[in-house]
């Protein structure tokens, strides 16, 4: 498996609520890179788990976020497409520029204001992988059994205490 790396996380108190801020660093595979410039796209999964903490039970799981960015390489334009939840799509002229999406998502709002307890701390945990789920079928299975195809990071876990703004 590839490793991820996530040399930066936290969240961000804002007017909105509160965003996720993270740099995930990583490279594709050569087996990865064909199957794109092929026309197979990627989804690129990072999912962002908040818990808070209570000594009397388990730990009450506050917020479960999960984003999605496909990549795609249209052959004809020899352009690269990008989508995230529908509301995000951007052309790149190069693969890295659309990695960029991934490896650096812009300001995610994760919780709505109101929607953490002031005064309270929270844990957090972060991890990027590449969904092979939303592959084809056949490339499913070849996932299964290809080190190439398995790229994801580990869970990065900190804890974020809600303030006063």
């Amino acid at each position: 498996m590839e490793p991820v790396d996530i040399p930066l996380a936290h969240l961000e108190t804002s007017e909105d609520g509160y965003k996720l801020a993270a740099r995930f660093s990583f490279e594709l595979s050569p087996g990865l890179e064909d199957a794109i410039q092929r026309g197979v796209p990627l989804y690129f999964t990072t999912e962002v788990e908040l818990t808070r903490p209570r000594w009397y039970w388990f730990d009450e799981k506050a917020i479960t976020e999960v984003r999605t960015v496909r990549i795609s390489y249209n052959v004809l334009t020899r352009r690269y497409h990008a989508a995230s939840g529908g509301s995000l799509q951007q052309y790149f002229a190069t693969l890295d520029d659309a990695l960029s999406l991934v490896k650096r998502p812009q300001h995610w709002l994760v919780a709505e204001k109101g929607g953490l307890k002031t005064g309270d701390t929270y844990n957090v945990a972060l991890r990027m992988r590449l969904d092979v789920t939303q592959l084809p079928k056949p490339f499913q299975i070849n996932a299964l059994n290809n080190k190439d195809w398995q790229l994801s990071s580990d869970w990065k876990r900190f804890n974020f205490k809600v303030e006063d703004k």
